[in-house]
């Protein structure tokens, strides 16, 4: 008889761990950013999520992979609202490693910008509608991993309009004139890859939950 996968309760430890950390970064991430307004721009999800799930961690409570990928998106957020996307010191290292023409730490954001989204989607759908188990689930998700993308193309849009030069440092542009399509671009193939890779898994999981 296979092992059952760990219950929520089991993993309450785990959870505050992560919580701390995210604590800890956005601190780090805090002081002395390279710019101020891009780093509250760039923070503002992390900011939204986080007291979300305080609020509904004991009535919606989430499988153990979601509040992983959560945390590492998170991570991923913080650390490119500290140095600006396109001055990531990583970014750099690879840049350099690889012989690039860009600082690519911006288009790994948006790949994560598509995977985690995916699987946020994914659990919401499959738990609070008809669609578990469905054909159309993954379809509906990767609808949702477009809507999110295109939403927050809009608002660079819209922060370009009205911050002008102010607001170059958020939109990471790099002088890549296709840069709002390598966005969407990427932010599909994350949601694509995390279906494909994950879904057993996260199915496991939410299994558990449900006993």
């Amino acid at each position: 008889m296979p092992t059952p996968e760990p219950t929520h309760i089991n993993h309450r430890a785990e959870h505050l761990t992560l919580l701390a950390i995210v604590v800890a970064v956005f601190v780090w991430s805090g002081i002395a950013p390279k710019d101020r307004l891009t780093w509250w721009m760039e923070v503002a999800p992390v900011l939204i999520a986080v007291p979300l799930l305080w609020a509904t961690y004991r009535r919606f409570p989430l499988t153990p992979l979601l509040y992983r990928l959560i945390f590492l998106h998170a991570l991923v957020v913080m650390v490119g609202g500290h140095y600006t996307y396109a001055e990531v010191p990583i970014g750099d290292w690879v840049r350099d490693w690889l012989s690039l023409t860009r600082n690519n730490y911006d288009r790994f954001g948006h790949l994560m910008q598509g995977f985690v989204p995916a699987m946020i989607a994914r659990e919401i759908l499959a738990r609070r509608s008809p669609l578990d188990g469905s054909r159309w689930l993954p379809f509906l998700v990767i609808c949702v991993v477009m809507f999110i993308s295109v939403s927050y193309e809009f608002i660079e849009w819209w922060a370009a309009l009205i911050l002008g030069g102010s607001a170059e440092s958020f939109l990471a542009l790099q002088g890549d004139v296709w840069d709002t399509q390598w966005d969407m671009f990427l932010a599909l193939c994350g949601g694509i890859a995390a279906l494909l890779l994950l879904s057993r898994w996260h199915d496991r999981q939410m299994a558990a939950l449900r006993r």
